[in-house]
């Protein structure tokens, strides 16, 4: 077998990224990833909110100012903030709840040539698997928050209201930020997946959609004013 570590630098370090070519090995490194990070996300405090968004939007943005914004008033407010540790919302989430003296957790992932982790993490995990990644999300939120993004939010919040619609997860809320930005998607929601029975009426009261962050930690706090739960049943 072509040898797979390199302890040219003193044995510190795997010579082949993809060193698990047999799928019963990579399980091991899956299994690893998941150990390590459940047992880094459950040090932290309870009260802690996601919040999604496109990497691509740039800090002069009103979306980028009015992360921002949350993130600061989650922290006032005694919630963390979770991101994907990336720059764009994530950036602008994080740096809130940074210079507000809050926690700033970034769960980063590997990816070429395009995300960068921002500088305003408190706590930053890294992951190679998306599910892996996703999993923390969820587990350890107790609300969700999304702004404006392209495909990857896009997932990340029809994974969440499908596992809440499912009822695999605790429901809590899910608020989407920007009117005009999703208007358009949940007009598609309630005039062809309703109207095609492809999702129930009741499904669109799985989210809220406000227009700012204030509105956003507004709901969040009358959400939880008679107390608060992650999604793990």
């Amino acid at each position: 077998m072509e040898r797979q570590y390199d302890d040219s630098n003193g044995g510190n370090s795997f010579s082949n990224h993809d060193f698990m070519p047999v799928d019963s090995w990579r399980i091991l490194r899956i299994m690893s990833e998941f150990v390590e990070s459940f047992e880094d996300m459950s040090q932290l405090p309870e009260r802690l909110v996601a919040v999604f968004g496109s990497a691509r939007t740039p800090e002069d943005n009103p979306n980028f100012k009015a992360a921002e914004k949350l993130g600061n008033l989650l922290v006032e407010n005694g919630y963390g903030v979770i991101t994907g540790g990336g720059p764009g919302i994530m950036g602008g989430a994080s740096k809130g709840a940074f210079d507000a003296g809050g926690k700033s957790v970034g769960l980063n992932i590997e990816l070429p040539m395009e995300q960068h982790p921002n500088h305003y993490q408190t706590i930053s995990l890294s992951f190679r698997y998306f599910f892996v990644r996703k999993v923390c999300f969820l587990k350890y939120s107790t609300g969700i928050i999304v702004f404006p993004g392209g495909f990857g939010t896009l997932d990340e919040l029809c994974e969440v209201l499908t596992m809440v619609q499912t009822g695999k997860i605790n429901r809590i809320p899910v608020i989407l930020v920007g009117k005009e930005f999703w208007g358009g998607l949940l007009h598609w929601f309630k005039t062809t997946l309703v109207k095609n029975k492809t999702i129930a009426p009741d499904d669109l009261e799985l989210f809220h959609l406000v227009d700012s962050a204030e509105e956003a930690v507004s709901y969040l706090l009358a959400c939880h004013r008679f107390g608060f739960h992650t999604t793990v049943k």
